[in-house]
């Protein structure tokens, strides 16, 4: 059979001398081959198989396997935090295993805001710890600033950490020509370029609406870890309470949280009905439920001046309740709030370390504040390794 000699066109037979002198050069470059050691691509999969030794058993296979998959994960993943609260960032590194990232968040002489990145983050995944918490302006300016800056430093995907989600309360028009704070805060997040955000116990559901698609919100439920404070108690005919129409599936998800972790089968729920006479002042409460010689525990999102959690607590002890807890996820504690606690009915007020604490905080014998950094950890490796988030609340 005849082939066709790209070059000339002529036909050149099987046998011809062209093939018998290319016959041996072949040969010879096999022979090369086997003796020289070529650089050869490969894959990370195979250098985390051949990382592994041959001559060890399954089980310790298996845990280095999974060591090497934490290493690897691990690898891309940057955390930074502004002065919102700095020790809960600290606290979130160390459950996870890392440093917190080098930056620079300061002031200038004028008042105007100083970010500067320390590191290399081009191609990270990174996390920005930031609560929107007072002063809520200064720390909303910081983490748009933090999130601009890593976005102009190239990093692959920033995910925003806001344990309190301030302008959270305004989240509709109640009344004519008042902004909706929360969507709008919201949009300028997105249009920063935030690529995801988690937050802690958001005041009301729809915010996670208030992003595009294409920002996803984890809303984490803050009641685990107070469930967990209030299984160890001994609890007399235990009932949680509402403090308004509006949390009443708040308090239900704690009660069913109680009830399934601790067994807790007579698990009262009551709603108290206020009615206010302006923003931050309470005119009338109506208590919906028997709380009478029952332990009961106002369950809220929030606790801004206590006006509202204290007088609860007095309708509750007038109603014939045995002691009276409180927990909230998020401790604003403004203006009297602490004091009001101190002078309180209450027995004992449980709150997280969403909001940076103080000195006065600390002299509260009645104010007991639990970490969420565990949480937020553990969600922040779920994200980072694609791992499901509601498994966490199982």
């Amino acid at each position: 059979m005849d082939r066709a000699d790209n070059r000339s066109g002529n036909p050149i037979h099987e046998d011809s001398p062209t093939d018998t002198a290319a016959a041996p050069l072949q040969e010879k470059m096999k022979d090369v081959g086997k003796q020289s050691n070529y650089i050869q691509a490969t894959s990370p999969n195979q250098i985390i198989e051949n990382a592994v030794p041959a001559d060890i058993s399954i089980e310790e296979k298996r845990l280095e396997e999974a060591a090497q998959k934490a290493r690897k994960h691990a690898g891309g993943l940057k955390l930074f935090s502004g002065n919102g609260n700095l020790a809960l960032s600290l606290e979130i590194a160390k459950t996870l295993g890392i440093n917190l990232g080098k930056t620079t968040v300061g002031r200038f002489a004028d008042g105007e805001v100083n970010v500067k990145i320390l590191e290399n983050v081009r191609g990270k995944d990174v996390y920005v710890v930031q609560p929107t918490c007072p002063p809520v302006n200064d720390n909303i300016m910081e983490l748009l600033l933090m999130v601009s800056t890593l976005n102009r430093a190239s990093a692959r995907r920033i995910t925003v950490v806001i344990p309190y989600y301030g302008y959270a309360r305004q989240d509709r028009k109640m009344q004519a020509r008042v902004p909706i704070s929360a969507a709008d805060i919201a949009r300028l997040l997105e249009a920063m370029g935030v690529d995801r955000v988690i937050a802690v116990d958001l005041h009301c559901g729809q915010i996670q609406g208030f992003f595009g698609p294409r920002v996803p919100v984890d809303n984490l439920d803050g009641g685990i870890v107070g469930i967990d404070h209030f299984g160890g108690k001994d609890l007399h005919n235990p009932v949680v309470v509402s403090p308004d129409a509006g949390g009443v599936y708040r308090a239900k998800k704690f009660k069913e949280g109680l009830a399934y972790k601790y067994d807790m089968d007579d698990i009262g729920l009551a709603m108290i009905i206020k009615q206010r006479a302006r923003a931050g002042t309470v005119d009338q409460m109506d208590l919906v439920g028997d709380v009478k010689d029952c332990d009961c525990i106002i369950v809220d999102d929030m606790i801004d001046t206590a006006g509202t959690i204290c007088k609860a607590a007095a309708v509750l002890k007038d109603k014939g309740a045995r002691r009276v807890f409180a927990f909230a996820s998020h401790g604003l504690l403004s203006g009297p709030g602490n004091d009001r606690i101190r002078d309180s009915m209450m027995e004992e007020c449980v709150i997280l370390n969403t909001i940076p604490t103080s000195p006065q905080r600390e002299a509260n014998e009645k104010l007991v504040v639990l970490s969420v950094a565990p949480l937020l950890a553990h969600t922040i490796f779920n994200v980072h390794a694609k791992k499901s988030i509601s498994a966490l609340f199982k």
